[in-house]
């Protein structure tokens, strides 16, 4: 048995949890509504109790707490769904989802849990809900709730880039400790920044597997089959996106860390000429010597925020161009948020699921490193 006994809520497929096995978290019980992800979280997590279900039906809330009790869980991990919060979902104050925490607090007050970790978007710090018909701020009706029986964390905005993860991802994180235990959990101490060229500069170079298909493709990118080749020599995950030649075309014209938007000629244009309005973090190519922007549900499509390959730049016909016109492979996407290696999900795996949990998840790396500073506080529990 782990150090930590823990129940995971709004679980997605246990980004979060990636490493908790190896520093002693046992995440005995689970809960998700989403059946497609709640199946993957049992592949991964074979030891783990999956209760696939609604938490706002009063009797899966039920079956949650009782399970979590008769297991003795005493930690508590909750990642509500942001969408409704979040700077890339639609920012909707009234979207039912920010609803949700309240019945993560049901659940919290009926186990007991000696830790706590609350997580979601810094938006989350500004939105309201409503209990009992009235609008209350979420920090306000988190603490109003737990805070005589809690210690919480002093500062709860994190940015993953400060904790060897490649990516931005600025998030709230609420850690919270029964006051009877005299513990104080904080974050870690910040850490250099890991850059993209760090942890992806040296894999092989892709190019886009055009719409259009495979003859044009080859035509476009004669080393097309040979890069495919050395791709999945690395990765069965390091493997050609495929994208259209009109998108394509703009980001080979596209500069490292530069928007196709304020390209001169080779600009995101509609078939009939006119200029695509467009944010100026759409249609972006990352930079080398920064960590990678955040990671959003929509990481597979070239006109999402900041999520095209920073590219290589070089010359063809006395023309400037920029290689990799293309979003991130799972590969790449696996390492810029500090995935293991050894991810096992299938190799039958719908690539666009896929990309949309991990956009939806945190970066596990940091989650590891924040629950070690709880966990090296335990002088007296074998690690």
């Amino acid at each position: 048995m782990g150090v930590i006994k823990g129940l995971s809520l709004f679980a997605n497929v246990g980004i979060a949890e990636a490493y908790f096995e190896e520093i002693g978290i046992d995440i005995l019980v689970a809960n998700e509504l989403n059946q497609q992800r709640a199946d993957l979280y049992r592949h991964l997590y074979p030891k783990t109790e999956m209760i696939c279900g609604d938490i706002t039906n009063d009797t899966t809330r039920q079956l949650i707490i009782e399970k979590a009790l008769k297991n003795g869980v005493d930690f508590v991990i909750a990642t509500p769904p942001c969408q409704g919060m979040s700077e890339a979902g639609n920012r909707d104050p009234d979207d039912v989802r920010n609803q949700l925490i309240y019945y993560a607090i049901d659940v919290i007050k009926a186990v007991k849990p000696d830790y706590i970790l609350l997580e979601n978007v810094p938006k989350n710090l500004i939105t309201y809900i409503k209990v009992n018909g009235e609008k209350i701020l979420i920090p306000d009706y988190i603490k109003n709730e737990l805070q005589l029986e809690y210690n919480f964390n002093k500062d709860s905005l994190i940015m993953a880039k400060d904790h060897g993860v490649p990516q931005l991802r600025e998030r709230n994180i609420f850690l919270l400790v029964r006051k009877t235990l005299n513990i104080n959990w904080e974050f870690p101490k910040k850490e250099p920044e890991v850059t993209l060229e760090d942890v992806i500069g040296d894999l092989p170079s892709l190019d886009p597997l055009l719409r259009e298909g495979l003859e044009l493709t080859l035509k476009i990118f004669p080393d097309f089959i040979l890069k495919r080749e050395l791709g999945l020599k690395v990765s069965k995950w390091h493997k050609p996106p495929k994208h259209s030649l009109k998108q394509v075309e703009w980001m080979m014209h596209t500069p490292t860390g530069k928007s196709a938007t304020f390209n001169e000629y080779y600009y995101p244009k509609k078939d009939n000429g006119k200029r695509v309005i467009a944010h100026h973090n759409h249609y972006r190519r990352m930079n080398w010597n920064k960590p990678s922007r955040t990671i959003t549900q929509n990481n597979g499509v070239i006109s999402s925020l900041a999520c095209v390959h920073p590219g290589r730049l070089y010359t063809e016909n006395e023309v400037s161009l920029y290689s990799d016109p293309r979003v991130l492979t799972l590969h790449e996407i696996f390492i810029v948020m500090s995935l293991p290696e050894n991810w096992n999900i299938p190799e039958d795996s719908n690539e666009t699921f896929i990309r949309k949990v991990i956009g939806e998840g945190i970066p596990p790396l940091m989650v590891k490193k924040i629950m070690l500073e709880l966990i090296n506080k335990f002088p007296t529990k074998e690690r």
